[in-house]
């Protein structure tokens, strides 16, 4: 799946860069749509990102694109890979990138088979 943001002056911190908590809040919805349409019957809850380092900054007027695969799937759990580029700049190596990892639970926060 692929979605894209534009990087707007409210998703700046100080500098005039994008903060990176945003950055990561973008990826973790890019990836639970993701996650929900592959599996609707579903409720996911993130457990975790394997790595977060940023390659390098973000300005405003940047369309990012967001794109999640996923990679792994478990009895009760699935992972995304995902990678930000550039939109404008198809070529250069990737802004970010991590595996994104989520569990389905039931009403009660019980994991719960996504199968």
């Amino acid at each position: 799946m692929e979605t894209q943001r534009l990087v707007l002056p409210e998703d700046l911190n100080h500098l005039g860069f994008l903060f990176g908590g945003r950055l990561l809040a973008w990826v973790d919805e890019a990836c639970w749509i993701a996650a929900s349409l592959d599996y609707p019957h579903c409720q996911f809850v993130t457990v975790g990102m394997d790595k977060v380092e940023f390659h390098h900054s973000v300005r405003e007027g940047t369309i990012l694109s967001i794109r999640s695969e996923r990679e792994r799937e478990g009895n009760t759990s699935v992972s995304y890979r995902v990678e930000v580029f550039d939109r404008r700049n198809p070529d250069a190596p990737p802004i970010f990138g991590t595996l994104v990892s989520y569990v389905s639970v039931d009403d009660a926060g019980r994991k719960r088979g996504i199968r």
